[in-house]
């Protein structure tokens, strides 16, 4: 799962990305709405955190603006506005929950769970493919009952492959989904998951396999019976 922070504490920012990249998630964090909004054009989230009090703009206009771009990205609001009037115009702005400062982060991620928990089936909380699970919350991938066990980069390749099932997935695209902002996207390092992918892979019935499309990308598709 792929999260959008939009904070502009710093201190808050590296406390919440701490939170969420320990659960296995991914998460790009901005600290102003217009470095915000340009990631909302750039990229696919499953959620985004908003805060409202930031230096450019205030969140609430930023919650508007995006339900009228017709995003429909869960929208958790994090704020230090704890009064009720203020969260019901959160709500009534587009907001998915509200959560007031302080907060503990095991809230948050529990939320956050909630929250993916009502998204549409592009969020499902189990994808599967062949024989394969992969439970979104858990990070827990199985077969026939089985736990594989694998790396945090691998089971967040399995899962853009799952999701894509059948589809040919440009390694540009895998490179953005392997890495975060201000980290290096590196070809090879993707070429060298996939492989481990596949290794970790063949050990199980999972009555699928991992084709390489030359020159363009990877694909995930079903073994005929």
């Amino acid at each position: 799962m792929r999260i959008l922070l939009i904070e502009d504490s710093l201190r808050l920012r590296e406390l919440l990305c701490e939170a969420i990249r320990s659960v296995g998630w991914k998460i790009d964090a901005f600290a102003t709405a217009q470095e915000g909004r340009l990631a909302v054009e750039g990229a696919d989230y499953d959620l985004l955190l908003l805060d409202l009090g930031l230096p450019d703009e205030d969140g609430i206009d930023v919650l508007r603006s995006l339900r009228g771009a017709k995003v429909q990205t869960p929208v958790l609001v994090l704020t230090a506005r704890g009064a009720i009037d203020e969260r019901i115009l959160g709500l009534d702005a587009g907001a998915d929950d509200y959560l007031a400062k302080p907060f503990h982060n095991g809230e948050l991620i529990a939320r956050i769970r909630a929250l993916m928990r009502r998204a549409p089936v592009t969020s499902m909380p189990i994808l599967e493919f062949a024989n394969i699970q992969l439970d979104i919350a858990s990070r827990r991938v199985t077969c026939a009952g089985a736990e594989i066990a694998l790396a945090p980069s691998e089971k967040d390749l399995l899962e853009l492959l799952m999701r894509n099932g059948g589809k040919v997935i440009s390694k540009a695209k895998m490179e953005h989904a392997f890495s975060e902002y201000g980290d290096e996207r590196s070809s090879n390092a993707v070429e060298l998951a996939i492989s481990r992918l596949r290794r970790k892979l063949e050990g199980h019935r999972t009555g699928s396999s991992i084709e390489t499309v030359r020159g363009v990308g990877y694909m995930i598709r079903e073994k005929s019976a």
